[in-house]
């Protein structure tokens, strides 16, 4: 297949990466990341996407998703599909499925669960959005880049599926780490508590897979200095999307909100930039003193 690929940094380099590896003929562009092994540059994302069959897109935000998106429909084939891996507003995937969908083009919202990790080892999950055909030409591209692909519903459902699905991630990573620090000053031993919770009603994935007390559970960031994996203005931005979302649909996020005005103080006027988003521990232990 051939494949145009717009947004090559810490995710869509090796997303892109793994299609070449697999065997498809992949043009890139970015306006300043290195093309991964097996890409071709491409001089704009108008050539990247001319004569693909399918382009997929991985960038920061919503306003740059429609601007390329003004750029590349218009030099792709009839029925080709754009397909957009960024996490962005629903407003934004909605529109600019509609404006592929004028033009003849298919569209899908597809944002990824995963990290960096996930998007190097070919094992992130996609939440998509968009209609049945759009979607069976992509899933062979999905199946190379993760290991599931859930269809669900049409466009800007994507979209929703990842906004809610990391408001419970920022939740249950900011409880977890108020339990641990709880458990601190309680005197508590921190593998004793990992060793109840994880096997107890407090089970949850941020504990269990990415528990953010060094030395505990699985290897996470904790154990490497909170550099991140997800770092904390990214769920920041995610929290963000989540309260734009529950302002817009008139939807009672108390939990969320709190969630996000946490991580604000916690990136905008504390330390937390640069760090993963699992450092609101130690950012617990100090203000316990």
């Amino acid at each position: 297949m051939k494949i145009g690929f717009i947004g090559l940094g810490n995710m869509g380099g090796p997303m892109a990466a793994n299609l070449a590896k697999a065997g498809h003929e992949v043009a890139g562009f970015d306006t300043a990341a290195p093309m991964p092994e097996g890409v071709t540059k491409a001089d704009s994302a108008a050539a990247a996407a001319t004569g693909a069959d399918v382009v997929i897109t991985m960038l920061p935000n919503g306003k740059i998703l429609r601007s390329v998106a003004d750029q590349v429909i218009p030099a792709m084939a009839e029925g080709a599909v754009l397909c957009d891996c960024s996490t962005v507003d629903v407003d934004s995937a909605r529109a600019v499925a509609e404006q592929a969908n004028a033009a003849g083009k298919g569209a899908l919202d597809a944002p990824v669960s995963g990290g960096i990790g996930g998007a190097q080892g070919g094992t992130l999950t996609f939440m998509v959005g968009g209609p049945d055909a759009a979607f069976a030409t992509v899933q062979p591209l999905f199946d190379i880049m993760g290991q599931k692909a859930v269809h669900c519903g049409e466009a800007g459902a994507g979209q929703a599926a990842k906004i809610c699905n990391n408001m419970i991630l920022g939740v249950t990573m900011i409880a977890t780490c108020e339990a641990f620090a709880l458990a601190d000053k309680l005197g508590l031993d921190r593998q004793k508590m990992f060793d109840v919770v994880s096997t107890s009603s407090g089970y949850s994935w941020s504990m269990n897979a990415y528990c953010p007390a060094p030395g505990i559970g699985p290897k996470s960031p904790a154990d490497n200095d909170y550099k991140p994996g997800f770092a904390a203005e990214l769920m920041l931005k995610d929290l963000n999307l989540s309260q734009d979302a529950a302002n817009s649909a008139g939807a009672d996020t108390p939990m969320g909100r709190q969630a996000r005005d946490l991580y604000a103080q916690f990136v905008e006027h504390e330390d937390g930039r640069g760090k993963d988003f699992s450092a609101m521990l130690p950012r617990f232990n100090k203000l316990n003193g």
